[in-house]
Parts: C-alpha cells; structure tokens; sequence
C-alpha cells in the first residue's frame, strides 16, 4: 500500500481535519475567537476546495485512483460532489456571524463543527466500503446534531436538536443493520466485493439488506415516507445551520446513495430502481402538497426541499450515465438556488432586528427592500422552474433522462407536480409585491450576505445558461466515471 499517494489524494480531508483540531485549541485558549475561527476556517475550505479542483482536473487521475486499499477513492464524481460540499460550507460560514452575534451565541466551536461536518461530507461521497462510508455518515451526523441545538437557551433549537438526534439515531441504526445483512450475504464490504457477489442475484435476506439501506439513507435525504423531521428541524434550528442542512449534506447524502446503488448495488437495478421511483414521487408530491398550508417561509422552504429532492431521485431512478448526470447538474443549481433562498431569509429582519419569519410578517417588502423582494421572486421562480430562470434546466435534464429511460409516466407526474408546486414559490411573490406592509423590514443588510445572494442570483438569472457547457462536461464526466466500475 502506498501511503504517501493515499495521503496525497485524501489531502482536502486532512486540510480540514487539521484546521478543525487547531481551531478547537484556539477556542479553548483564545477569547473572543469566534470570528478568527471563521475566517481560519473559510480559508482552510478555500485550500480544499482548490486541492479538490486539482485532482479533478489532473490528467493523471482521469481514472480516478484508491487509497488504503480500496476504502476510499477519488475519481470525478467525488470530486465534483466534494466542490459542491465545501462552496456550500463556505457561504453558510460567510452569513452565519450576524445572526449569532445579536444573541451573543457566537462561538469559535461553531466553524469547527462544520469542519469536521465537511470532512465526514467529504468520506461518504468517496467512500467505497461500509465501514468507511459508516464513519464519514457519523462523523457528519453527530456534528450536525450539535449544530441544530446551537442556541442552548432556545427552546426551539433545542427540541430540532433532539428530534433530529432521536430520529437521526434510528436512521443510523436502520443503515447499520442493513450493512450488517449486506455483508453477510454478499462476505464484503467493498462495493466491487457486494456488486459481484450480487452479480448472480439476490437472496431474500440480501434483499432485506438492500431496502434497509436504502431506507436509511433515505432519512438522509428528507425523503418520503422518512421526511418527517424536516420541517420542524428546519424551523426549529438556527437559520444559518438550516441553511446548511438544506445544501451541504443535502449534496453529500444523495452523493452517497448514488454511489452506492449504482456501485455497491449496480448488479441489480430492478431491486432498486422501484423504490428510487416510489420515493420520486412521493417526495415530489408531498413536497408540493404539503407546502401549500404553511405560512412559516422556513418551513415552506423544508418542503421546498423534499419537492426537490424527489425531482434529483427521478435522474436516480433512470440508472443511467445521463441520469447520474443530470443529477449532479441538478444538485449543482439547487445548492445555489437554496443558499440564496435561505440567505434572503437571513436578511429578512424588522427595525428592531428581529427576524421576519411568516409571509404575513414580508408583506409588501417590495416598497422598502426592493432589491431583496426582486431576489427573493426570481429565486422562487427558479426552484419553481419557470423558464429562462436556470432553475428550469434542472427540471429539464431529469425529466429528459427520464424519457430516455422509458419512464415516461415518471416524467409525467413530477411535470405535473411541478405545476402544483409553483403555487407556494408565486405566493412570496404575490405576498411582496400585492400586499399591504404589516412590519418595517430593516433597510440595510450586511455586505456579505448580499455577495453570497448576488452571486446565487447570478448563477440562477438566465446568465446561468452560459455554464451548461461547461457543466453538463463536467457532470459527464463525473457520471461515467461511477458507471466504469459497472
């Protein structure tokens, strides 16, 4: 085994574990560190960021490569998810200091915890063996459990933190026991091991094994029937830790279940692709439905969320190179749409500072705030699908591999639930632009939440169509490098 080359491919992972654990010591002999602890952390997702872009771009490694004997590997489509990971992490650190600071609940563990999150992100999209794989889902879990109880003192932030915990264990144990049947059945734990053990067929209790899994893993994605955490974890935690479950690990986990059905399970498709295809449309459905009745805009935004991950299982359900891709493209757009949608969340606040949390509470937001009511409108838009905003074309891929794939009943019923589902991304709109104000918003926000916003603006306006190319090359690329070991 050549360590020095398995160090130099997992050299983002120990970029930012080493960052976390200096960054720990700092917070426990540095007063006030919370912000250096920001800025040393934004940095250190900067460095992995560009380390992850080089290996992805390095022609030496067009086919991806091992470490430690096959428990991790690098290759395009970990890269591309990992990229994904660490901007999202970033902008959810540039935003999160202002909302922390007027409770004066800032602390320097907070950029620490969303290191080592990204690290445990980082492991599940490249891990190629259960034990692996187990290590990076709990090492992301168990930071993000902390972080949705951040606020000690808030009732609300408490009860999201151990919802998701209680729920987020059970999940966890769901995934360990259908690991445990997976091996038993196949006598591995390398995916290339499971897939050719299952190459001949699956037995009943492999079977099992399968669905535990992918039931697990569902609960990691918000899926339907396991979404039932989402909103009140949503509205309960923080906004800018809601902000980032909605984004990062929303990236990491169906990374990992991509993975491992096209990998680990790339044998048996048929045993499955129904599921995959169930769960499409019952998050598509649910998420459109549900949203419907809720006047909390971050609950809305939690149902936003299950809507969408519905529409990136149909690229799944399709087990194709170009349902895999248009996956990632798919992923790529949400993340922006999401960070935006939350960030002008963020910066919904009365005269007072306080937050603005309902539509009642954003009524007219057009006649002081302008720019941020114009923002928020083309965001919803975008996660609506309505063209020329680039949100479509997320839309479009799937539905597109879909109808490659033959589903076309598939396709049919996630377009027509994109129709229903419009009706809660116009109601912001309406809400702004036609009603009568009800609180003052606060009329100047922080340059750094307008950046991050501009830039997720920008890449969702129809300027985004400029970077299908380039995009859609690049999600190729990832998606045939997954579809080389099948």
């Amino acid at each position: 085994m050549d360590y020095a080359a398995s160090f130099y491919i997992i050299a983002p992972e120990l970029m930012l574990t080493g960052a976390a654990l200096i960054l720990l010591l700092v917070a426990a002999w540095v007063r006030d560190a919370a912000k250096l602890a920001t800025i040393a952390a934004v940095v250190a997702l900067f460095g992995a960021t560009f380390w992850t872009g080089h290996l992805l771009l390095d022609p030496s490694f067009d086919q991806g490569a091992d470490a430690f004997g096959g428990l991790y590997r690098m290759d395009d489509f970990g890269s591309v998810a990992k990229l994904l990971i660490y901007l999202a992490t970033i902008a959810c650190l540039v935003v999160t200091p202002r909302f922390f600071d007027r409770r004066g609940a800032y602390r320097a563990e907070y950029p620490v915890l969303l290191l080592l999150n990204a690290v445990g992100m980082g492991m599940m999209v490249s891990a190629v063996d259960l034990m692996t794989l187990y290590i990076g889902l709990e090492l992301s879990s168990l930071s993000s459990y902390v972080l949705a109880s951040f606020l000690r003192d808030d009732t609300k932030s408490s009860e999201a933190g151990l919802k998701y915990f209680i729920l987020g264990a059970l999940a966890s144990g769901i995934i360990l026991y259908g690991m445990s049947l997976v091996y038993g059945f196949s006598g591995s734990t390398q995916y290339a091991g499971i897939r050719l053990a299952f190459a001949d067929g699956l037995s009943t209790g492999a079977l099992f094994g399968v669905v535990f899994v992918l039931a697990g893993l569902a609960f990691k994605i918000a899926a339907v029937p396991f979404h039932m955490w989402t909103p009140d974890v949503y509205e309960g935690a923080p906004t800018p830790v809601t902000a980032f479950f909605a984004s990062a690990p929303k990236v990491a986990a169906v990374a990992m279940l991509v993975r491992m059905a096209i990998d680990a399970f790339g044998a048996q498709i048929d045993a499955w692709q129904q599921i995959v295809i169930f769960a499409a449309m019952a998050s598509i459905v649910v998420g459109a439905l549900g949203a419907i009745g809720q006047e909390n805009l971050k609950r809305v935004l939690a149902y936003s969320s299950i809507n969408n991950v519905g529409f990136i299982l149909i690229g799944l359900a399709a087990a194709t190179p170009s349902g895999v891709s248009a996956v990632l493209i798919y992923l790529a757009i949400y993340v922006a749409m999401t960070i935006g949608a939350f960030v002008a969340v963020l910066m919904l606040r009365d005269r007072d500072g306080e937050q603005l949390e309902t539509f009642t509470d954003i009524a007219g937001l057009s006649t002081v705030r302008p720019a941020l009511a114009l923002s928020v409108a083309m965001l919803m838009f975008s996660l609506a699908g309505i063209p020329p905003l680039f949100g479509f074309w997320g839309k479009f891929v799937v539905f597109q591999a879909a109808v490659q794939a033959d589903m076309l009943v598939l396709a049919a019923i996630g377009i027509a639930a994109s129709v229903i589902g419009a009706f809660y991304y116009i109601k912001f709109v309406k809400v702004m632009f036609f009603d009568e104000p009800v609180r003052e918003a606060e009329i100047h926000s922080p340059a750094g939440h307008w950046v991050v916003l501009g830039i997720c603006v920008l890449i969702i306006s129809p300027l985004g169509y400029l970077l299908t190319p380039w995009l859609g090359a690049i999600a190729d690329s990832a998606a045939a490098a997954l579809f080389t070991v099948v």
